[in-house]
Protein backbone atom coordinates (compact mmCIF):
# COMPACT_ATOMS: atom_id res chain seq x y z
CA UNK A 1 0.00 0.00 0.00
CA UNK A 2 3.03 2.34 0.76
CA UNK A 3 4.63 1.53 -2.55
CA UNK A 4 1.46 2.96 -4.50
CA UNK A 5 1.31 5.89 -2.42
CA UNK A 6 5.10 6.44 -2.89
CA UNK A 7 4.62 5.86 -7.00
CA UNK A 8 1.18 8.44 -6.90
CA UNK A 9 3.04 10.74 -4.93
CA UNK A 10 6.41 10.70 -7.02
CA UNK A 11 4.20 10.78 -10.19
CA UNK A 12 2.37 14.20 -8.90
CA UNK A 13 5.86 15.70 -8.81
CA UNK A 14 6.85 15.38 -11.83
CA UNK A 15 3.61 16.31 -13.54
CA UNK A 16 4.44 19.34 -11.13
CA UNK A 17 7.85 19.81 -12.00
CA UNK A 18 6.90 19.11 -15.93
CA UNK A 19 4.20 21.99 -15.36
CA UNK A 20 6.84 24.39 -13.98
CA UNK A 21 9.36 23.75 -16.36
CA UNK A 22 6.58 24.48 -19.53
CA UNK A 23 5.36 27.54 -18.06
CA UNK A 24 9.41 29.07 -17.33
CA UNK A 25 10.67 27.95 -21.17
CA UNK A 26 11.91 31.06 -22.10
CA UNK A 27 15.33 32.12 -22.31
CA UNK A 28 16.84 34.06 -20.02
CA UNK A 29 20.65 35.56 -19.87
CA UNK A 30 22.69 34.45 -16.98
CA UNK A 31 25.65 36.36 -15.79
CA UNK A 32 28.50 35.69 -13.45
CA UNK A 33 28.46 39.61 -12.47
CA UNK A 34 25.86 42.40 -12.39
CA UNK A 35 27.22 44.61 -15.51
CA UNK A 36 28.38 47.60 -13.56
CA UNK A 37 30.24 45.32 -11.52
CA UNK A 38 31.58 43.31 -14.69
CA UNK A 39 32.21 45.75 -16.69
CA UNK A 40 34.02 47.36 -13.63
CA UNK A 41 36.87 44.41 -13.60
CA UNK A 42 36.09 43.39 -16.96
CA UNK A 43 34.58 40.58 -16.78
CA UNK A 44 31.10 39.75 -18.87
CA UNK A 45 30.65 36.36 -18.70
CA UNK A 46 27.05 35.64 -20.12
CA UNK A 47 24.85 32.76 -21.04
CA UNK A 48 21.66 32.11 -22.42
CA UNK A 49 19.66 28.96 -21.09
CA UNK A 50 15.74 28.25 -20.15
CA UNK A 51 14.88 29.74 -17.38
CA UNK A 52 13.55 26.40 -15.56
CA UNK A 53 17.18 25.15 -15.65
CA UNK A 54 18.13 27.78 -14.00
CA UNK A 55 15.38 27.09 -11.08
CA UNK A 56 15.98 23.20 -11.31
CA UNK A 57 19.84 24.07 -11.07
CA UNK A 58 18.96 26.64 -7.91
CA UNK A 59 17.32 23.88 -6.19
CA UNK A 60 19.87 21.29 -6.85
CA UNK A 61 23.03 23.54 -5.78
CA UNK A 62 21.19 24.09 -2.83
CA UNK A 63 20.08 20.82 -1.88
CA UNK A 64 23.92 19.63 -2.51
CA UNK A 65 25.20 22.60 -0.87
CA UNK A 66 22.44 21.49 2.99
CA UNK A 67 23.78 18.06 1.73
CA UNK A 68 27.45 18.92 2.59
CA UNK A 69 26.91 21.06 5.33
CA UNK A 70 24.77 18.71 7.66
CA UNK A 71 27.92 16.12 6.77
CA UNK A 72 30.32 18.32 7.92
CA UNK A 73 28.44 19.35 11.20
CA UNK A 74 27.61 15.86 12.11
CA UNK A 75 31.20 14.43 12.06
CA UNK A 76 31.76 15.00 15.53
CA UNK A 77 28.71 12.52 15.89
CA UNK A 78 30.08 9.99 13.67
CA UNK A 79 33.73 10.27 15.52
CA UNK A 80 31.90 9.66 18.53
CA UNK A 81 29.98 6.68 17.55
CA UNK A 82 33.09 5.26 15.66
CA UNK A 83 35.07 5.70 18.85
CA UNK A 84 32.17 3.92 20.90
CA UNK A 85 32.31 0.84 18.69
CA UNK A 86 35.80 0.32 18.67
CA UNK A 87 35.44 0.53 22.94
CA UNK A 88 32.53 -1.94 22.66
CA UNK A 89 34.17 -4.06 20.63
CA UNK A 90 37.59 -4.18 22.77
CA UNK A 91 35.74 -5.20 26.12
CA UNK A 92 33.76 -7.55 24.38
CA UNK A 93 37.27 -9.11 23.26
CA UNK A 94 38.43 -8.41 26.77
CA UNK A 95 35.25 -10.37 28.47
CA UNK A 96 35.61 -13.17 26.15
CA UNK A 97 39.03 -13.84 27.37
CA UNK A 98 37.87 -13.17 30.70
CA UNK A 99 35.55 -16.06 30.32
CA UNK A 100 38.01 -18.34 28.91
CA UNK A 101 40.71 -18.09 32.12
CA UNK A 102 38.62 -18.88 34.53
CA UNK A 103 38.81 -22.08 36.35
CA UNK A 104 36.05 -24.23 36.44
CA UNK A 105 34.58 -24.87 39.90
CA UNK A 106 35.23 -27.66 42.07
CA UNK A 107 31.88 -28.55 42.58
CA UNK A 108 30.66 -30.90 39.57
CA UNK A 109 27.01 -30.04 39.63
CA UNK A 110 28.23 -25.77 39.10
CA UNK A 111 30.73 -27.19 36.68
CA UNK A 112 27.82 -28.62 34.85
CA UNK A 113 25.31 -25.20 35.30
CA UNK A 114 28.16 -22.85 34.41
CA UNK A 115 30.07 -25.03 31.60
CA UNK A 116 28.40 -22.65 28.36
CA UNK A 117 26.26 -25.18 26.14
CA UNK A 118 27.32 -25.50 22.09
CA UNK A 119 24.69 -25.49 20.04
CA UNK A 120 24.20 -28.68 18.24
Amino acid sequence: MLRYIRYVLIAVLMVLLLTVALANRAVVPVRLLPEDVGALFGVTWQMEMPLFLVLFGGVVAGVVIGFTWEWLREHKHRKTASEKKREVARLERELAVMRDSTTVPGDDVLALIEKPRKAG
